[in-house]
């Protein structure tokens, strides 16, 4: 049994409505679709108590199901096994590098004023734009809500997704994401494909329209992004490759080592640096 939460320690400013109290019911979790239905309708009943509109919540979860693809993409991260040479490879870095170069010089006005409003360059995120999704030319096949539910409903990781579908219900119930919405296989959105508590938490109005709109809009999508790792450290002027202060900002938006090191890589190559 595990007790659907609804916020990450030091969140609950953020999403303070779906805090749950500790004698909150219970919706079982499982490790295959057959309890997966029934999951829903007590976790409905249980977000509904807790602040997520009826409305809401019907709109939501109107066309989730179990997600066989979430499920096998959660058992078979093998990418980030490789090697740092056979991962730059494969994710296609010389191409992000040239590309990025390009996309740099198209948006300055753009990364200008990230930069200085961040401290942080061009670089490092036009190189996660381009890993993630290619710069915005795929995003994602997954129906995200059917993704985080999921996830939240399977036992391995149960408590965490619990914490990314209230968030999810936040954004939708605020109209910045919609219940049709698809990404990557956890639940990733947009063109950086941030998990939907890091929107809540880090997401920017990049471009004035009153939303955060991570998915068509790139000004939101990269000033989230730059605000993601000055949230997680990042120090305006500072080196970023391994061993230099913001590469521990690099290290919050992966875990995997390769990951990291091709971030720095690829930036610093965009930048015109060294590493």
């Amino acid at each position: 049994m595990h007790k659907a939460k609804c916020v990450l320690a030091g969140f609950t400013a953020i999403v303070a409505a779906a805090v749950l109290p500790a004698t909150a019911s219970a919706a079982q979790c499982g490790n295959n679709a057959g309890g997966f239905e029934a999951w829903v309708e007590d976790f409905k009943s249980e977000a509904a108590s807790q602040g997520i509109s009826p409305s809401v919540l019907d709109k939501a979860f109107a066309n989730v199901n179990y997600s066989k693809a979430t499920i096998r993409a959660d058992r078979g991260q093998k990418s980030f096994k490789l090697s740092l040479d056979q991962f730059m490879q494969k994710r296609g870095g010389q191409a992000i590098i040239s590309r990025g170069r390009k996309m740099k010089a198209q948006n300055a006005a753009l990364f200008d004023s990230i930069e200085s409003r961040y401290g942080v360059p061009a670089g490092p995120i036009i190189a996660i734009w381009g890993m993630e999704t290619g710069f915005g030319g795929f995003l994602g096949k997954e129906h995200t809500l059917s993704a985080v539910s999921t996830l939240a409903y399977d036992c391995r990781r149960s408590d965490y997704f619990t914490d990314q579908l209230y968030a999810a219900l936040n954004l939708v119930q605020r109209g910045d994401l919609s219940p049709d919405a698809r990404g990557a296989a956890h639940g990733e959105i947009g063109q950086t494909q941030f998990l939907p508590a890091n929107v809540l938490k880090f997401g920017v109005d990049g471009d004035g329209s009153g939303h955060i709109d991570m998915v068509r809009s790139k000004a939101d999508a990269l000033a989230s992004t730059a605000n993601f790792l000055r949230g997680h450290g990042w120090r305006a002027g500072a080196g970023y490759q391994p061993g230099e202060a913001n590469f521990g900002a690099l290290q919050g938006w992966n875990a995997a080592s390769v990951y990291q090191q091709a971030i720095a890589i690829i930036g610093a190559e965009i930048d015109g640096g060294s590493y």
